[in-house]
C-alpha cells in the first residue's frame, strides 16, 4: 500500500505522506524494504539524520540496498564514518547470522 500511495498508479493518486504512513506501519513491523523505504523518503525531504537512522536499521538487518545508501551518503558526507562502520558491522554480523549449512548445501544445488 505504501508502495501504491507512494508513487500512484492502479487507480491511486500520488499521496507520499500516505505512503510514508504505510511504510512506518509496515517497518513498524519489521518489513525491512519499507524501513529502507522510510529512509530514502527522509532524504528526499532534506531529513538527513532521520534517513540514515532508517538506513541503518535495515541494513543492521541485512539489507544490502541500504548498505549501499549509507556507503554513498557517507561518500557524499551526508553521512559519518562511524555511521558507515555501524552499518557495515550490523550488515555483517546479520549475515554471519543468517549463514547455514542447509543454506550452503542449497545453494551449492543451484549453481
Amino acid at each position: 500500500l505504501g508502495d501504491a500511495h507512494f508513487f500512484g498508479g492502479e487507480g491511486v493518486e500520488v499521496n507520499k505522506e500516505k505512503g510514508a504512513d504505510f511504510y512506518t506501519k509496515a517497518a513498524m513491523q519489521g518489513h525491512v524494504q519499507s524501513r529502507h523505504n522510510l529512509g530514502c523518503y527522509e532524504g528526499e525531504k532534506g531529513n538527513g539524520d532521520r534517513a540514515v537512522r532508517h538506513l541503518l536499521i535495515s541494513a543492521k538487518v541485512g539489507d544490502k540496498i541500504s548498505l549501499e545508501t549509507v556507503k554513498r551518503a557517507f561518500m557524499e558526507g551526508l553521512a559519518t564514518k562511524e555511521q558507515y562502520a555501524e552499518a557495515l558491522k550490523g550488515y555483517q554480523d546479520a549475515k554471519e547470522e543468517m549463514k547455514s549449512h542447509d543454506r550452503d548445501q542449497a545453494s551449492a544445488l543451484r549453481k
